[in-house]
């Protein structure tokens, strides 16, 4: 299902920052700052987030300190044809993070999840075009289709 172990452990103990579904059952402890931190509108993520983008923090997997609780994976395909899972608790639904076939050595947490207002806010809004009408970007946030 994942390739991401479910005991991984870091050396590195500062930063941590810990996401959870809305249960608490599913938690992913990452450290550090994620590499990037991004919104996408595509179609794709609207369903999956049931709203009108996603918002999302790219962690390299060696960030990652611990995962914890039961949890499912759907994988699904990409517009560029690679394969994208998505990583869920079975209890409350949220999608917690994600993998990717493009970025093997990455992690994609829903930045959510870190229930954290003060989290950065996302350098780019990818599929941009497909952003509902009222949704506006805030200056210096990159546009990109």
């Amino acid at each position: 299902m994942t390739g991401i172990p479910s005991d991984v452990i870091s050396a590195e103990n500062a930063g941590r920052r810990t996401a959870s579904c809305a249960c608490g059952n599913l938690k992913i402890t990452v450290t550090g700052d994620p590499a990037r931190v991004y919104a996408c509108a595509c179609l794709e993520c609207q369903r999956a987030t049931g709203s009108a983008f996603a918002y999302r923090a790219r962690f390299q997997k060696a960030a990652i300190v611990h995962i914890e609780g039961e949890r499912r994976a759907w994988r699904r395909g990409s517009n560029a044809g690679r394969w994208i899972e998505q990583t869920f608790c079975p209890t409350c639904g949220t999608l917690v993070y994600m993998e990717g076939e493009a970025l093997p050595d990455a992690v994609v947490v829903s930045v959510g999840c870190f229930a954290d207002p003060a989290f950065p806010p996302p350098a780019a809004l990818f599929w941009a075009s497909r952003r509902h009408d009222w949704y506006d970007l805030m200056e210096g946030v990159q546009s990109v289709d």
